[in-house]
C-alpha cells in the first residue's frame, strides 16, 4: 500500500542544511501494522509529515519517492494532495490537545470532518460522528459528542483523535506516538483498538513510537530509526529477539529490568551526529564501542545480515559487523 524509497529531505536555515533524512526506504502493507522507532530526532515524525505533503516551507526533499496505491504522492498538486489527506491517509497526532479545535464541540468536529469526506447532510454526519465515537470504545458518546476537548481526559482526547482520523475511514493510518504521557491502562485500551482496526478494516498503520514495548505488542514488523536513517529493520519478533546492529541493541538494552529492580540502566554514550554535516561512514560510528577504521570510513548498506547461512532475508541491518 505504502512503499518509501531512498527518501532524503533536508531544512534549509540562514545559514546552512540540515540533512534530516537520509535515503529512508521502508514500506507497508494493507492490515499491517508497522513500528518506527528510535530516540528523538532520529526522522520519525518528519518521514510521516513528508508522506502527508505537510513539512514545512524551509524543507526540501532532495531524493526519493513515496508510492502510495501506485500514485508518486511527490509529485500530486496541493489539490490532489488536500483530497488524499484524511479520506485515504489519516494521521493521529502525538498531542490530543493541540490537534482539536478548543472553542468546538467534540461531535461538531467529527462532523465537519465526515461531511468534508462524505456525501452527507449535517444530520447524517452527526450521527455518523456519534457512532465513530462508539467505535473506538467511548462510553455515552451522545454525551461526549456534546463536551468540548477540555472536559475530557486525555485518554478520552486521544481516542476522539482516532475517531476524527478514522472518520472517512482512511485505508492508511500514521500515528504519531499516540501512547506518549497516557497511563498504562488506557495506554492498553489504544493499542488494543489499533489492533483491531487494523484486523477488522484491514487498515494499514504506520506507529511512530520511542517504546520498544509497544512495538513488541501491537507491530508486524519494526523499522530502527538512527540520526535520519534506517538502520534495521524485519519482523518483531526477528529484530528484538535477534538484533543485528549496535544500535538496536543498545536501545534493548536501555529498558529497565522489572525482575532486577536494582540493577543500574544502561545508556548510549555520545550524542547523534551533527546533521549539517553528516559523517562519511556509518552513521552510529562515533557511539558505537565495536566501530573501527572501515566503519568511519564507509557506509554500510542496509541488507541481510547472514545470506550464506540461510537467515530471513527480510531482515536487515546497516552494519558492516553484523
Amino acid at each position: 500500500m505504502l512503499s518509501i524509497q531512498n527518501l532524503s529531505v533536508s531544512f534549509t536555515s540562514m545559514q546552512d542544511q540540515i540533512k534530516a533524512l537520509h535515503q529512508v526506504s521502508l514500506s507497508i502493507d494493507r492490515g499491517e501494522i508497522v513500528g518506527i522507532v528510535g530516540e528523538s530526532g532520529s526522522g520519525k515524525s518528519v518521514t510521516a509529515l513528508t508522506v502527508l505533503g505537510l513539512l514545512e516551507r524551509n524543507a526540501k526533499i532532495t531524493e526519493g519517492e513515496i508510492i502510495y496505491n501506485g500514485q508518486n504522492v511527490l509529485k500530486l498538486s496541493p489539490k490532489e494532495l488536500h483530497a488524499l489527506r484524511g479520506k485515504q491517509i489519516g494521521m493521529v497526532f502525538q498531542e490530543p490537545m493541540t490537534a482539536l479545535h478548543p472553542t468546538m464541540k467534540i461531535g461538531d468536529q467529527l462532523a465537519e470532518v465526515i461531511r468534508r469526506h462524505r456525501n452527507l447532510s449535517k444530520k447524517e454526519a452527526y450521527a455518523q460522528a456519534v457512532k465513530s465515537l462508539e467505535e473506538v470504545h467511548i462510553r455515552e458518546p451522545q454525551l461526549v459528542a456534546r463536551k468540548y476537548p477540555f472536559e475530557l481526559s486525555g485518554g478520552m482526547r486521544q481516542r476522539v483523535v482516532i475517531a476524527l482520523a478514522m472518520a472517512a475511514p482512511p485505508d492508511l493510518l500514521i500515528c504519531d506516538e499516540p501512547t506518549t504521557a497516557l497511563d498504562v491502562t488506557i495506554q492498553h485500551e489504544i493499542l488494543k483498538l489499533m489492533k483491531e482496526l487494523s484486523n477488522t478494516r484491514g487498515t494499514a498503520i504506520m506507529f511512530i513510537t520511542h517504546d520498544l514495548g509497544v512495538v513488541a505488542e501491537v507491530c508486524h514488523r519494526v523499522a530502527v530509526m538512527y540520526a535520519g536513517e534506517v538502520v534495521e529493520t524485519g519482523e518483531t519478533k526477528a529484530v528484538l529477539s535477534d538484533p543485528q546492529h549496535p544500535y538496536t541493541r543498545s536501545l534493548i538494552g536501555a529498558l529497565p529490568d522489572l525482575t532486577d529492580p536494582d540493577q543500574p540502566l544502561q545508556s548510549i554514550a555520545g550524542e547523534i551526529p551533527n546533521l549539517r554535516n553528516r559523517p562519511q561512514g556509518c552513521i552510529f560510528a562515533s557511539r558505537c564501542e565495536h566501530a573501527d577504521d572501515r566503519c568511519r570510513r564507509e557506509r554500510p548498506e542496509l541488507k541481510s545480515w547472514n545470506e550464506t547461512a540461510g537467515a530471513n532475508h527480510g531482515h536487515l541491518a546497516a552494519c558492516w559487523l553484523r
